[in-house]
């Protein structure tokens, strides 16, 4: 089979796929840093579409003025973009009124981790995207690893740089497919070098910087991570479940109002609720020590915050009012039918709190008895 063949075969097996349901298709590729040719791809993709007779229109595309890029937007239908005025700059973005009006069978959309105007309908573009398959119009779009939520810690500690721009990881679960851009660190670090990813004047800049070996190692490695891992969970949730179903898993994020730790407990019950395709709940029982009266404002606003970052990312939260925090957490764990719970390691004020009370015996029992799980993050 020749390579063309080989791309045609592609591109059918992705207008096969897309008339299934109602709701859009969504493709997505995802790179370990810019400039491993996402955009490319994508473009590709749309051209080989459009030979095909597909109604397929670029709703947004940025080509960050590279010149391979940018040449495959040549002969491919434009959504014009929407012009906005902000703080006395003409900006753009994308028009997501015309797209539900032009209504093309698919529709290419970058960039998903940015976040649009002020004044806009949605706060983030992977807002758009899931209104636009929500019209049924199949979405191709690209996403780097580190705006990803959920890795959003790990990414942290490789590069020393905190990304603001994130994605929940329900986009990735929502994919019907998912591909990786993979290119060895010194084949990307060339073409920086070749001027192919940012202007000659930035490339020393960026290698003294975000285009270190050893840190593109890395991110490399969770990009194939995150990629295996969601091909591993369609697999397990279409095909081996049907054959051999396993314990559905529920999990139970148990958080304070400690801002720091609570993200780090939310992010890392989502990556496992993630793993296991499962439905997970945050738990935040407010005792009377922690009334609205008695915590800082800032701490009010680091909690919504936490709240608002959890429903991104999939879970369901509830709040309680209560003393005896192991009671609530045990009502919640017999209510939600909850496999697992997570919480925070043993410095915690939750886990003190519940080292303290006569009923944590009887939690403990009751998990025995029901084989529940609990999970102590670091």
């Amino acid at each position: 089979m020749t390579e063309q063949d080989d791309n045609d075969k592609k591109v059918q097996q992705f207008l096969d796929l897309n008339r299934k349901s109602a709701r859009g298709k969504f493709k997505i590729y995802i790179g370990m840093s810019a400039g491993v040719g996402k955009t490319y791809r994508m473009l590709q993709e749309a051209h080989k579409l459009l030979e095909n007779g597909v109604n397929i229109k670029v709703g947004y595309v940025e080509t960050h003025g590279r010149q391979e890029t940018q040449a495959l937007m040549d002969g491919l239908p434009v959504v014009p973009r929407r012009e906005v005025f902000y703080k006395g700059k003409r900006l753009e973005e994308l028009d997501v009124q015309a797209v539900l009006l032009l209504h093309p069978d698919v529709v290419i959309v970058d960039e998903l981790a940015h976040t649009n105007i002020p004044g806009s309908k949605n706060e983030k573009r992977w807002q758009d995207v899931l209104d636009i398959l929500d019209a049924g119009i199949d979405v191709i779009s690209a996403v780097n690893i580190q705006h990803i939520e959920s890795i959003n810690e790990d990414v942290k500690q490789i590069t020393g740089v905190e990304v603001k721009e994130r994605i929940p990881d329900k986009m990735l679960q929502i994919a019907d497919e998912v591909v990786n851009i993979d290119l060895t660190a010194d084949e990307l670090i060339t073409r920086l070098k070749e001027g192919k990813i940012y202007d000659h004047t930035k490339v020393q800049q960026a290698l003294q910087n975000f285009f270190q070996p050893d840190q593109i190692l890395q991110l490399r490695e969770l990009a194939l991570k995150e990629v295996a891992g969601q091909v591993e969970r369609k697999v397990d949730y279409q095909v081996t479940a049907k054959k051999n179903p396993y314990r559905h898993e529920r999990f139970l994020a148990c958080v304070s109002s400690n801002y720091q730790i609570a993200q780090r407990i939310i992010r890392k019950t989502a990556r496992l609720a993630s793993y296991y395709n499962s439905q997970w709940y945050v738990l935040y029982v407010q005792s009377s020590k922690e009334s609205a009266e008695k915590i800082p404002l800032a701490t009010q606003r680091h909690l919504i915050n936490n709240f608002k970052n959890a429903t991104e990312l999939g879970a369901e939260v509830i709040q309680k009012k209560d003393d005896n925090i192991a009671a609530a957490i045990m009502e919640m764990v017999n209510e939600k039918q909850i496999t697992t719970i997570c919480i925070g390691k043993p410095h915690l004020n939750l886990f003190q709190i519940i080292l303290k009370t006569s009923v944590f015996n009887q939690l403990l029992k009751t998990l025995s008895k029901n084989n529940i799980d609990i999970v102590i993050f670091s």
